[in-house]
């Protein structure tokens, strides 16, 4: 009743706007960005298998949603090497300053932590003109276990300036600091896909991305099929390549891009998949969330996101509405206390594996990292719900999480001390927001 009783009011201090609209095709047209989609994505320790959309004018918004796939790691040490996978949407909000420009990502990550160790969550991350931070969704249910149940991705570019609000499963989780302005004469760009660490470390099933972007106008569209870029910096399993070295990739939607298909096979050992029930969940709906919060009919809500949720912005009364304009929109993913993450750890980490890790990861030597003395609270906004954690620095050059020919000075890392995830990391002068 406390938590019904905290979302009734906060949904009677929220005013309303205009319902958004979905449109089913974009009205613009542009070409697909072939070349720079290409040139980005091919970082030689890092793998993709990506659909680089250009619909051919300003974008305020972008939207996606895939659900949470099972991804297999090799039960074998691989220390000194990173081995993780991502499905990320990645808004480019200004690219005049050419190749590798300011951006905000969202999505879903997975890390082998250890020899029979493992992460999953999901998380964002933005990188500004002088470095670059990444933070975990703990907000939520469900998110860190992969059960394949439907989650949603969210970016809108906030009205009154250029900083973007970062959404995930309709609820505000961050907002940037460090991105540029939309330009007006030119066109920004939206990414969706796999990007792969260790390729023959790991097995990937199939994941199939959803996406939409908003117009100046604040209507929904697709992107027009000719206006995107198909990029895999693997073979094709089904064109010459052959695993563990190889992707699945598909785009289909006809006139307009509705889904990007991609997975990654392993190694023979990792073909059969991980030993936990896949089959989609519906959520339970209590009598603790309200029926409706803040327009949004939440038994619709919960339905839509079991079953169709790319169509929810259209679907849902009050969704669209709620969504553009920030406000609390689903109150099954409240929580007042960050959930567990998923791992097999269930003991304290020990500061000399945190150590390790985090110098593989952000390429600086060992001796230049420092680790705390002991597991203690983070200070770093939302993640002192965590529990204890583990803090790494350094101030050595380090190219951070970003790993694309740029360097910066120093970084520093909060780790769970419980379950090996990620809290939040920064590089750069971003250290200092």
């Amino acid at each position: 009743m406390r938590l019904k009783r905290r979302l009734l009011a906060l949904a009677a201090s929220m005013a309303s706007v205009v319902v958004l609209p979905l449109s089913a095709a974009s009205p613009a047209s542009a070409a697909p960005p072939t070349e720079s989609c290409n040139i980005e994505h091919q970082a030689r320790i890092i793998f993709w298998a990506v659909a680089c959309a250009e619909p051919g004018e300003p974008v305020i918004g972008a939207f996606a949603t895939w659900r949470n796939e099972p991804i297999t790691f090799a039960q074998t040490d691989t220390s000194g090497t990173t081995v993780q996978a991502a499905n990320y949407l990645t808004m480019m909000p200004n690219r005049e300053g050419g190749l590798f420009s300011n951006y905000v990502q969202i999505g879903l990550f997975a890390e082998k932590t250890g020899a029979t160790t493992s992460t999953y969550g999901p998380r964002w991350s933005e990188l500004g003109e002088n470095g670059g931070v990444t933070r975990a969704i703990t907000q939520g249910a469900g998110g860190n276990t992969p059960d394949r149940t439907n989650h949603t991705y969210m970016l809108l570019r906030q009205d009154g300036g250029d900083q973007w609000d970062v959404l995930y499963d309709f609820n505000k989780v961050g907002t940037t600091t460090g991105q540029l302005p939309v330009p007006r004469g030119s066109a920004n760009r939206l990414d969706i896909g796999l990007e792969v660490m260790g390729p023959q470390h790991l097995s990937i099933p199939r994941i199939d991305s959803r996406v939409q972007y908003m117009a100046e106008n604040k209507t929904w569209y697709r992107t027009a099929t000719e206006d995107v870029a198909q990029i895999t910096s693997l073979p094709k399993c089904n064109d010459g390549g052959t695993a563990p070295y190889c992707f699945t990739a598909q785009l289909t939607g006809g006139a307009s891009f509705e889904q990007w298909s991609t997975s990654k096979p392993g190694p023979t050992q990792l073909q059969t998949s991980p030993p936990t029930d896949t089959a989609p969940k519906n959520r339970s709906f209590t009598d603790a969330v309200p029926k409706v919060l803040n327009g949004v009919n939440q038994a619709a809500l919960r339905h839509c996101l079991a079953e169709a949720p790319d169509t929810c912005l259209s679907t849902v009364p009050g969704l669209a509405r709620c969504a553009r304009t920030v406000q609390l929109c689903n109150a099954a993913a409240v929580s007042t206390a960050s959930r567990p993450a998923f791992s097999q750890r269930s003991s304290t980490v020990a500061a000399e594996d945190i150590h390790q890790r985090a110098a593989v990861s952000f390429g600086v030597p060992v001796h230049k990292v420092q680790v705390n003395s002991g597991p203690g609270r983070s200070a770093t906004d939302v993640h002192a719900e965590a529990g204890p954690v583990w803090t790494v620095e350094s101030s050595a050059a380090t190219h951070g999480l970003e790993r694309r020919d740029r360097t910066f000075d120093g970084f520093r890392a909060t780790y769970s001390a419980s379950t090996d995830r990620l809290l939040h990391a920064c590089w750069g002068q971003m250290c200092a927001r």
